[in-house]
């Protein structure tokens, strides 16, 4: 077989090899793939795909009527495996495939290109040639994202599935990347939110996957539109001043014949020994973290994202499933690691690399880890022993919290240490705290179907248990339609049902997150010290017969003090009292149960100041007016600590007027 139409390039030099066979060649994607280019006054395209195990490796697609005759690549001469060659006339837009001869004479490959910047729109399966070409706007933004996107600033994460999210009705498909840019961007502005958090971008080929299934890891969904366009749509939100996350999948993929698996007849991306390259949940194969030119390929595709597209927060996808070997495995299906233990060592040792590399490459960025385990230190530093993740899901929280919403008000006194457990943990760990899409999926039922007691009850019910977690801790994260109380389970078949902002115990609940996010926003005292003990104290938390919880939140600015009453039952109080250590006064800046939010607007005073009195072992008492199943938050505006008594003595020295005292200070 002759390669008269392939002609001899190479993009590759010594050193390129040298970083991909040790894992540390972080811009492959400049490499490998497709390239237009003009070589020699000729218009084409280089082609070069990874395929040690490849006897013979052709390109096919339109340009040859899917021929191979002629269009076969030439291995590199040092042991690489690296197919590459340069193909005239192939040009921008056109589709390919590559196909692959195994060394062992096995059954033929037909395969999509694993670093293509674009893929066909499912279910066509083709790689597509693509000269990314986009002009960016949003220097502004990353000049300031470093302070805009720190752990001390406010991280509001409005989590959504692109494709579902709304639809055109008329012609019954997704918006486009562009049409999404005209919709999403006044919403996310309205409604507050600081980010956007996209489920996974990258093109897949199962729809009930919601993207979590990848092929082509390089290449944005063909389904909204071109990579050019989803460029478009992050600029302007950037411009907007709002950051972008993206899920991301680095721990399996699936094993559709065209994409990765079994790749040139071997196990060149998933690992060869199936008690480490298979999941048995979700029927995908395991990336063999520990190959080097796998590591390569996938720190590299982080780099993609986060530099071509200006991403600025990835979310890790099912970290534990990484890290551990024993994931979902029963006894005898899984082998302990050299030192006998159930960590998958060379998976840590990614992710810590990933880790390394992109906090050091993009100055402001954030990754995120989906970690359901107790495992340690998935957000501390690699230098202590940590995965160098910048936050982590409070999975812990979430599930005591929505067990608690879900019990009927006579149970919840006997429960009041799940709602209280979390700040047991809560700083060993940057958490995120995610009420997620898969919260409100596969019968869990919607947020507002969780919530016990009648339909207010309920309403109310959930906008405590927002205002809640605006309140407590850590950074914030709602799936989207959370923000509108639809009964039904999240349907990525189907748009959300704004029709529900009509009703105004729907729209009250949406102008209760709008009102929360504002506020997180505001107000340093609940973002400033989003993972430190410093910004938070107990006043009170063990009125269980109440179900009443007193907190308080705090900045590093002197007397920068919210007071946070949160009462998870139907029995509202007059005059309810609370200890305080000084002289203060307080100013209402927020309550859940404001008719405007669909509450009972339960008369509560604005303004209150505590008196002189002893109360739970303080010198003063601060009385308040609780609404039912509410969170009401106060200002603090004035503070003066009582003047130190004078305690007088006489003194005991001789020759001293009898009226001359030593003044003591207590």
């Amino acid at each position: 077989m002759d390669s008269t139409n392939v002609a001899v390039h190479s993009l590759f030099t010594e050193f390129d090899i040298s970083l991909f066979k040790t894992g540390k060649h972080y811009h492959l994607y400049t490499k490998l793939g497709s390239h237009p280019m003009v070589l020699d006054g000729v218009e084409g395209c280089y082609f070069a795909v990874y395929a040690p195990n490849a006897q013979k490796l052709f390109v096919v697609g339109d340009f040859n009527q899917w021929k191979h005759d002629g269009y076969m690549l030439y291995s590199r001469w040092d042991g690489s495996g690296i197919w590459e060659g340069f193909i005239p006339g192939v040009k921008h837009g056109m589709v390919y495939k590559y196909k692959i001869f195994p060394h062992n004479y096995g059954r033929i490959r037909m395969k999509a290109d694993p670093y293509a910047f674009k893929a066909e729109k499912p279910p066509k399966s083709g790689s597509i040639v693509w000269d990314i070409k986009y002009k960016w706007q949003d220097e502004e933004w990353l000049k300031n994202r470093p302070v805009v996107n720190a752990h001390n600033q406010p991280h509001t994460v409005y989590e959504m599935h692109f494709g579902s999210w709304r639809r055109n009705i008329e012609e019954n498909r997704s918006l486009t990347y562009t049409e999404m840019a005209d919709q999403l961007i006044p919403y996310l502005k309205e409604m507050a939110y600081t980010h956007v958090e996209f489920l996974p971008l990258a093109e897949h080929p199962y729809e009930p996957s919601w993207g979590y299934q990848v092929t082509g890891y390089f290449a944005a969904s063909s389904r909204y539109g071109d990579p050019e366009e989803l460029m478009l749509l992050i600029d302007r939100i950037h411009q907007e001043g709002i950051g972008v996350i993206m899920d991301w999948v680095p721990a399996h993929f699936p094993s559709d014949d065209f994409a990765l698996a079994t790749f040139d007849g071997s196990c060149v991306y998933e690992h060869p020994d199936r008690r480490k390259g298979f999941h048995p949940d979700w029927n995908t194969l395991i990336f063999n973290f520990g190959r080097p030119e796998i590591k390569s390929f996938l720190i590299s595709n982080a780099f993609f994202w986060l530099e071509q597209y200006h991403i600025d927060g990835l979310r890790v996808d099912a970290v534990s499933s990484i890290a551990y070997l024993d994931y979902s495995r029963k006894e005898g299906e899984w082998e302990p690691n050299q030192y006998g233990g159930r960590e998958n060592l060379d998976a840590i040792a990614f992710l810590q690399e990933f880790n390394t590399a992109v906090y050091g490459a993009f100055p402001g960025i954030q990754t995120i880890a989906e970690e359901s385990t107790s495992y340690p230190m998935v957000s501390r530093p690699i230098y202590q022993g940590g995965l160098g993740f910048g936050m982590k899901w409070m999975m812990g929280w979430m599930h005591d919290t929505l067990d608690y919403f879900k019990r009927e008000f006579i149970y919840r006194k006997f429960h009041q240490n799940d709602i209280t457990f979390s700040i047991m943990y809560a700083f060993s760990e940057n958490f995120m705290l995610a009420l997620s899409h898969d919260e409100v999926v596969h019968g869990k039922a919607s947020m507002i179907g969780k919530m016990s007691g009648d339909e207010w009850q309920k309403f109310a019910n959930l906008r405590t248990l927002y205002a809640y977690m605006f309140t407590h801790p850590g950074t914030k994260l709602l799936f989207m339609g959370n923000d509108m109380a639809p009964y039904t389970e999240w349907n990525f078949t189907w748009q959300l049902d704004w029709d529900l902002l009509q009703y105004p115990s729907h729209q009250g609940l949406n102008n209760t997150v709008k009102a929360l996010n504002q506020l997180y926003r505001k107000e340093k005292a609940l973002h400033h010290f989003n993972f430190s003990p410093e910004g938070f104290k107990w006043v009170d938390a063990g009125d269980r017969n109440n179900s009443i919880l007193i907190t308080q939140r705090n900045s590093d600015i002197k007397n920068d003090v919210l007071l946070v009453i949160c009462n998870f039952n139907v029995q509202p109080h007059a005059d309810y009292k609370i200890g305080m250590d000084a002289q203060q006064s307080y100013e209402l800046i927020f309550n859940s149960d404001d008719s405007q939010y669909w509450g009972s607007g339960f008369g509560i005073k604005p303004k209150v100041k505590t008196v002189k009195k002893e109360w739970h072992g303080r010198n003063h008492m601060l009385e308040l007016d609780i609404p039912p199943i509410s969170v009401t938050v106060y200002k603090l505006t004035s503070y003066k600590e009582d003047k130190p008594k004078e305690v007088v003595t006489k003194t005991s020295k001789k020759k001293v007027d009898k009226n001359r005292f030593t003044v003591l200070l207590s």
